[in-house]
């Protein structure tokens, strides 16, 4: 599994429970795609949140994000950690 992280613009004014709604939407059905949402990040002023993920690939990450209402507008592997 490859992690990713995932960009979504245009969320300006975002709460914290809302964010946190998106998030628990995404884990309710994430097993479906194989993949598993460890954590998101937003900035409320910019309207931009992250998220992290493992998938077997981007395209798996899109689906349930599109699934729950918020496709991602960039998905980025991140193979290397330290």
């Amino acid at each position: 599994m490859t992690e990713f992280m995932d960009v979504h613009h245009g969320m300006k004014g975002i709460t914290d429970e809302q964010l946190r709604e998106a998030h628990r939407a995404d884990l309710a059905i994430e097993s479906e795609e194989s993949v598993h949402f460890k954590q998101a990040w937003a900035d409320p002023e910019s309207g931009t949140v992250y998220c992290l993920s493992e998938a077997p690939s981007a395209e798996a990450v899109q689906r349930i994000h599109e699934r729950t209402g918020h496709p991602a507008d960039e998905i980025h592997p991140v193979p290397l950690t330290v």
